[in-house]
């Protein structure tokens, strides 16, 4: 009977247990505001569609002016992307189509085989450069050689230009100096971004492929002519 009784009032160790009035009951639960960190600073979720097009667009117009300027800096490796890369491997197909060698079948660029060559060049120059232990990510190395295409893709424009005056030895002298100029102007932003990723003793090693690559590039733009 007893245990039945405890049973019943399972609070009757606390009967005389009195509540002060002056002791609050009831309140609104609140959680102090910590200060704010960086990734809510940063945070993009709420932003609107237009402002982030605006914003990646500024931050692509910024890589053009590193690589129209290049020095030794982290621009193009600290927040790297592949948008830049994409348009100007677009613009530089587009423009390399109508030659001439494509009308006789003499193996000119199509329009896949530029995109094959230059996505698959950077490739084989990224892989390289890993192997010999290099300190920067995969997709790093593309965004550089990518970005470090756009004097060659510049060259092409005024090469374009050019031919429209005519195909004579003038207009080949002038056309292989903007080249050669574009050529070493790529190789050397793109050396000056990568430089400080390689290990001293094995820098010739990581350039010597980069100098192929723009090679190849300017090579097929110094050969273009247009089709008659």
């Amino acid at each position: 009977m007893a245990l039945a009784e405890e049973a019943s009032t399972p609070f009757v160790g606390l009967s005389n247990v009195s509540i002060s009035e002056e002791i609050p009951v009831e309140g609104n639960i609140t959680v102090p505001a910590g200060p704010s960190t960086r990734d809510d600073a940063f945070s993009t979720l709420d932003e609107p569609v237009k402002e982030t097009i605006l914003r990646d667009l500024r931050a692509v117009g910024n890589k053009f002016f590193h690589v129209l300027y290049p020095k030794r800096s982290s621009a193009l490796l600290r927040d790297w992307d592949l948008w830049g890369p994409l348009l100007l491997c677009v613009t530089l197909a587009l423009l390399l189509q109508g030659g001439a060698a494509d009308s006789d079948d003499q193996g000119g660029p199509q329009f896949a085989e530029v995109f094959v060559i230059i996505w698959f060049g950077s490739i084989v120059i990224t892989l390289n450069s890993k192997l010999l232990g290099g300190t920067i990510s995969f997709f790093q190395s593309l965004c550089v050689l990518g970005y470090c295409i756009m004097p060659l893709t510049m060259a092409l424009v005024v090469c374009r230009i050019v031919l429209l005056s005519g195909s004579g030895m003038v207009s080949f002298a002038v056309r292989l100096a903007v080249v050669t100029a574009s050529f070493g102007w790529s190789t050397f932003a793109s050396t000056a971004f990568l430089a400080d990723s390689q290990l001293s003793n094995r820098k010739a090693l990581a350039i010597y492929p980069v100098f192929l690559f723009y090679f190849v590039i300017g090579w097929m733009i110094l050969t273009f002519s247009p089709r008659n």
